[in-house]
C-alpha cells in the first residue's frame, strides 16, 4: 500500500467524475489538499513560535512546501514535507482508481450519510495512529478521507443551498448532516440546453434539502430513480435521460461550473477544518511530525540490535555511537527527527520503541542488556521486518549482530518492504567469518557448518545490496571504529552518486560526476582484497599505496574501506580489481536530489496513469514519475535504468511536466536487477557569472521486474480487535502457468490464514482470500503491515503486495468532553504585569465516555495544572498575568473527540465569580462578573 507518492496520478481526462487531478484553470484535488495542508501547517508553526516567544512571518503567497518549511525554521524538512504532502495527495487521488464505482466514496447517488461514515471512521483511525506515532498509516488514511470530504462540496447541493461555510457535521461521527432527500423525492428538472444553473427544483432549495447526483458509472444499473439529479459528465450516460444534465461542480466546464470556485473554496475550508480537528486531538508538535516538519534532519536514526550474551561489547559500542551522534547533532540541522530501536534475540524480537526525544532514546539504548537467548541463530529478520514497517520511508537502518538468521524464510518479505519503502539497511556483523558458532569436533559436521556460515553471510549481503546498504564485517574490537559510517549517514542532505555490487569480482572501471553543490564526498567499498585506483578530474592517480592530495583520509576497518575526498568538480574514475564479491557506494551532501515511483497506464475508464506499488511487469513498457528537488536550480536531462550487478542499461524518454516533475517512458523494462540513475544540469548562481554544470544522482534501492502480479483488494484500513478481516487478492502471470506458492506474513504476529498455493494457467489469473485477526487486547492505533507474496513455479520469480492496517476498536463514544467553569478570580489593574487572574474548570467526558486523555493550552502563557478525580472527570486550574487575558483549553478524550474551552478576563477589572449553573464552554468575565 505504501508508495513514494508525492507524485501526481495523471488522468488523461481530468475531472470526469470528481475534482480533477491534472493542473489547469480549475481547482483539483491536488491543489485543494495542498493548500489546506500548507495553510494549517503554517498556522501550527506560528502558534508554536508565539508560545515560545519567537517571531513568525508568513511567507509570500502562494505558499509552497519549501517556503513553509523555511518559515517554520525547519528548512531541512523540505524534502520530507514535500514527500508527505504528495503521499497524502496520492492516496486522495487513488480513491478514484480504487473506488471508482463505489458511490459513497464520492458522496454520489445521495449516499451522503455513508460518505460521512467513511470520513469519520477514517478520522478515528488517523487520530489513533497519530497517538502511537504511526504517522505513515495516519497519512495513508488521511488522503482517502479527504477525497470523500472534498467531493461532498462538488457533488452535493450544499453550495446551491446558499451555504457559505463547511458542514462541520461531515467530520463528526453520528451527527446529523442535514435534511436528506427521500429516495422517492424528485430533486431536479432537465437543464435548459447547456444551461444547468437552475435545474435543482425550487422546493428542494426552499426546504434546505440535501441531495447529490446519480451516475451510471457509479450505479452500473443504467438508470437512476425517477426525478433525481444526475452527476453529469461525458462518462455519465444517464445524464442524457430525463431529467437531463447534472449538478457537479468539478470544474468550470461542469454542469454547475458557475459554482466551481465556491465549491472548491468550501472544500479547502473543510479540509482545513478536518486538519485542525486532528491538530487539536494530536497536539501542535505531533501534528508537525505528521507533516514531516522538524527543526533538524528529516531522517530517522534506527537501530536493530541483537541482545544475546555474546553481544555485550557490541551493545557497548552502540551506546557509545548513540551518545556521540546525539551529543554532536542535537540542536543542529542534522539532528534526527525520530529515533527507533528494535531489539531481538531468540526466540523474541521487539518491541519497537520510537521517540522524538534524544534523551529518551539514550535511555532505551542504555536499558539494553545481553542475555543468553536460545540456540545460535537469532530472529534478526523478524526484528528487521518490524523496523522496516515502523520507520518512515527513505530511512536508513543499522542492524548489529554476530549470529546468523534463524528466520531466513522472511528474506523475500524483507526485500519487498525494502523495495516499497526505499530504505537502506546496513549490517554491522562481528566475529566474521565464523559468526557465532559452537565448536564442533566432527570434521564432517565442521564442513557443513562452514558451508552454512557462507550462506548466512551471503543472506546479509543480499539484503544489504538490495537496499543499497552494506554488510560490514569487523571484529568486536573494530566495531566502534566502523560505526563512523552511521554518523555520516544521518546527514540530512546525503545523496548517492553511484553504487554497484559485484558477486564475482573482476577488474572494472566506474565513473561519477561531481558537481559544484556537492560537499563531504565519501567512497565506501566493502569486500575483502579489493584494490583501487582513483583518478580525479585533473588526471591525478591515487591508490592503496599512494594517496594523493584528492584523498583526505583512507581507512580500512574489517572489510570496509572508506575514502574521504576533496570535492573537485568534474568527472572522476574509480578502477577496482578483486576476485571476491564487493559493493561500492559513492555519497556526498547536496540539496539536489530526486524522488520517484513507477507508474502504469490505468485500466480504469478515466485512463491516465496509476502507481505501481510492487514490482513492474517484466517484458512490458513502463514509466517513471520523477520529482526533482531544488528544481529552481536544476533540470533533468537523462534517466537510465542501470544494472545493479553489471554494465547493462536502458535509457528512458524524458518529458518535462513542469514544477520539477518529469514523466519518463521506457520501451521495455529490463530483465536484470537495476537502480535508477538521473543526470541533469544545475546552475551555479554563486559564481561571478551563471554557469551550468552536469550532475548525477542514483537511487539506493535495487529493483527487478516480474511476470507475476498480485493485487490485494482495498477492503478498508481498519482492523477491529477480535474480528477477522477478510482480504481478497488476485494473482496474475504473463508467463507460464502452474502451482504458485503463496506466502503471507504480518509484522505484529497476528493470527493469519491464507491459501498455501494457487493454480494458474499460462497468462492466467486466480483469486484467493487471506484473513487476519487482531487479539482483543490489541492497542488502538497499532500499525499492522500485511505482506502477501506469490512465487512462480521453480521459485525464480515472485511478486508481492503490501497492505497497511490500523487497529481500531469499535467506537461508541461520539460526544466530546464538556467544560464546567467552577470559579474565576482576577485582580487586574492598569498595570497588567503586576496583577493576575486564575480559574478553575471541571472537564468531564460523561458517564458513558471513554475518559479524558489530554488537556493542553491552545492560547495563553500561564500555568496549567490538572488532577484526575475519576476516570471521566478532571479538575483543571489555570493562572496567568493579566497581560495575558485569554486562554483556550483543548480537552481530548481517549477516542480523539475534542472540545476547545475558551475563557477571558476584561482588562483593568477585578473579578470574583463562582457560577451556580453550568456555563457554556465559551466564557467571558466582565466587570459585572457575568459569564
Amino acid at each position: 500500500m505504501l508508495s513514494l507518492a508525492w507524485l501526481y496520478l495523471l488522468y488523461l481526462q481530468s475531472g470526469a467524475l470528481s475534482f480533477g487531478i491534472l493542473p489547469g484553470d480549475s481547482f483539483n484535488h491536488q491543489t485543494i489538499t495542498e493548500r489546506a495542508l500548507l495553510n494549517v501547517t503554517a498556522r501550527v508553526c506560528r502558534a508554536l513560535a508565539l508560545a515560545e516567544g519567537r517571531d513568525f512571518t508568513f511567507p509570500a503567497q502562494p505558499f509552497t512546501a519549501k517556503s513553509i518549511a523555511n518559515a517554520c525554521e525547519a528548512p531541512k524538512s523540505y524534502n520530507s514535507f514535500l514527500f508527505n504532502i504528495g503521499l497524502i495527495q496520492s492516496m486522495n487521488a487513488a480513491t478514484d482508481f480504487r473506488h471508482f464505482r463505489d458511490a459513497h466514496y464520492h458522496c454520489d447517488d445521495e449516499l451522503l450519510v455513508e460518505g460521512q461514515r467513511l470520513i469519520t471512521d477514517g478520522l478515528s483511525a488517523v487520530k489513533a495512529a497519530n497517538k502511537r506515532q504511526n504517522y505513515l498509516e495516519a497519512r495513508l488514511n488521511l488522503g482517502g478521507i479527504l477525497h470523500t470530504l472534498q467531493d461532498f462540496y462538488s457533488h452535493s447541493n450544499w453550495v446551491e443551498l446558499g451555504n457559505k461555510f463547511p458542514n462541520i457535521n461531515m467530520i463528526r461521527k453520528n451527527a446529523t448532516i442535514g435534511k436528506l432527500a427521500a429516495k422517492t423525492t424528485a430533486t431536479c428538472r432537465s437543464c435548459n440546453g447547456d444551461d444547468c444553473s437552475n435545474n435543482i427544483l425550487e422546493d428542494i432549495i426552499a426546504g434546505n434539502i440535501l441531495t447529490s447526483g446519480y451516475s451510471v458509472v457509479r450505479t452500473l444499473s443504467g438508470n437512476k430513480p425517477k426525478g433525481k439529479c444526475s452527476h453529469g459528465s461525458f462518462l455519465d450516460a444517464i445524464s442524457l435521460g430525463e431529467p437531463k444534465g447534472g449538478i457537479n461542480k468539478d470544474s468550470y466546464t461542469s454542469s454547475h461550473g458557475h459554482l466551481h470556485r465556491e465549491a472548491a473554496e468550501l472544500a479547502i475550508s473543510a479540509t482545513s477544518q478536518l486538519l485542525e480537528d486532528i491538530r487539536r486531538a494530536t497536539g501542535d508538535r505531533e501534528f508537525l511530525q505528521l507533516m514531516g516538519i522538524s527543526k533538524g534532519s528529516s531522517k530517522a536514526l534506527c537501530f536493530v540490535v541483537d541482545t544475546t550474551r555474546s553481544m555485550g561489547d557490541d551493545i557497548a559500542a552502540v551506546r557509545t555511537v548513540t551518545s556521540k551522534i546525539i551529543d554532536s547533532k542535537v540542536g543542529t540541522e542534522d539532528e534526527p527527527s525520530l529515533y527507533i530501536l528494535v531489539p531481538f534475540n531468540d526466540p523474541d524480537f521487539g518491541p519497537l520503541r520510537k521517540t522524538t526525544d534524544a534523551e529518551v532514546f539514550k535511555g532505551y539504548i542504555n536499558s539494553l542488556t545481553p542475555d543468553e537467548g536460545g540456540d545460535t541463530p537469532e530472529m534478526s529478520l523478524s526484528g528487521l521486518q518490524l523496523a522496516l514497517t515502523g520507520s518512515p520511508p527513505n530511512s536508513e537502518i543499522f542492524l548489529f549482530t554476530d549470529a546468523p538468521a534463524k528466520d531466513e524464510y522472511l528474506k523475500n518479505t524483507v526485500i519487498a518492504l525494502i523495495e516499497q519503502s526505499k530504505t537502506v539497511v546496513n549490517f554491522m556483523i562481528t566475529n566474521i567469518p565464523g559468526l557465532r558458532r559452537r565448536r564442533e569436533a566432527n570434521e564432517n559436521r565442521q564442513q557443513q557448518q562452514n558451508q552454512r556460515m557462507v550462506r548466512d553471510s551471503q543472506l546479509y549481503r543480499d539484503l544489504a545490496q538490495a537496499s543499497g546498504g552494506q554488510a560490514i564485517q569487523v571484529s568486536k574490537t573494530q566495531l566502534l571504529q566502523a560505526t563512523s559510517i552511521i554518523t555520516e549517514s544521518t546527514s540530512c542532505s546525503l545523496v548517492t552518486l553511484l553504487q554497484a555490487n559485484r558477486n564475482l569480482g573482476k577488474a572494472e572501471n566506474y565513473t561519477f560526476i561531481v558537481d559544484e553543490t556537492l560537499t563531504n564526498l565519501i567512497i565506501y567499498i566493502t569486500g575483502s582484497s579489493v584494490n583501487y585506483t582513483l583518478v580525479n578530474p585533473s588526471g591525478e592517480l591515487h591508490n592503496s599505496t599512494f594517496t594523493g592530495p584528492s584523498i583526505i583520509t583512507a581507512e580500512l576497518v574489517g572489510n570496509l574501506r572508506t575514502l574521504r575526498l576533496l570535492g573537485q568538480v568534474g568527472l572522476w574514475e574509480l578502477r577496482l580489481t578483486s576476485t571476491n564479491p564487493y559493493t561500492l557506494r559513492v555519497v556526498g551532501q547536496s540539496p539536489i536530489d530526486f524522488i520517484f515511483s513507477f507508474v502504469k497506464q490505468s485500466q480504469g475508464p478515466l485512463g491516465g496513469f496509476d502507481l505501481v506499488e510492487n514490482r513492474p511487469t517484466a517484458g512490458g513498457n513502463t514509466s517513471l514519475q520523477v520529482t526533482l528537488l531544488e528544481a529552481d536550480i536544476s533540470t533533468v536531462t537523462e534517466v537510465i535504468l542501470v544494472e545493479s550487478s553489471g554494465s547493462g542499461k536502458v535509457n528512458g524518454l524524458v518529458e518535462a511536466q513542469g514544477g520539477g516533475q518529469y514523466l519518463v517512458h521506457f520501451d521495455k523494462i529490463p530483465s536484470f536487477e537495476f537502480v535508477v540513475l538521473v543526470r541533469g544540469q544545475s546552475t551555479n548562481s554563486t559564481a561571478s557569472r551563471a554557469s551550468s554544470m552536469t550532475f548525477q544522482r542514483q537511487s539506493t534501492t535495487s529493483f527487478r521486474a516480474s511476470s507475476v502480479s498480485i493485487t490485494l483488494s482495498d477492503t478498508g484500513s481498519v482492523l477491529e480487535p477480535g474480528t477477522p478481516l477478510l482480504i481478497p487478492f488476485s494473482v496474475t502471470t504473463t508467463g507460464e502457468g502452474g502451482n504458485f506458492v503463496i506466502k503471507a506474513t504480518n509484522d505484529q504476529g497476528y493470527n493469519l490464514t491464507f491459501p498455501s498455493s494457487l493454480t494458474l494457467e499460462s497468462g492466467g489469473s486466480a483469486d484467493g482470500t487471506a484473513s487476519i485477526t487482531a487479539p482483543l487486547a490489541s492497542q488502538p492505533g497499532t500499525g499492522v503491515t500485511l505482506t502477501i507474496e506469490a512465487e512462480a513455479p521453480g521459485g525464480a520469480d515472485a511478486n508481492y503486495d503490501v497492505l497497511r492496517l490500523t487497529v481500531l476498536p469499535k467506537v461508541t463514544d461520539f460526544s466530546p468532553p464538556v467544560c464546567h467553569l467552577l470559579s474565576l478570580q482576577s485582580n487586574c489593574s492598569d498595570r497588567c504585569n503586576q496583577s493576575t487572574w486564575e480559574l478553575s474548570v471541571q472537564a468531564a467526558d460523561g458517564e458513558n465516555g471513554t475518559g479524558i486523555d489530554s488537556i493542553s493550552l491552545r492560547e495563553g502563557d500561564g500555568i496549567l495544572n490538572f488532577n484526575m478525580t475519576t476516570a471521566n472527570v478532571t479538575l483543571v486550574s489555570y493562572n496567568a498575568s493579566c497581560c495575558s487575558p485569554n486562554v483556550q483549553l483543548v480537552v481530548v478524550d481517549r477516542v480523539g473527540n475534542v472540545e476547545v474551552c475558551s475563557y477571558s478576563v476584561a482588562p483593568n477589572v477585578s473579578t470574583t465569580f463562582s457560577p451556580t449553573i453550568k456555563p457554556s464552554s465559551s466564557t467571558t468575565a466582565s466587570s459585572s462578573g457575568a459569564v
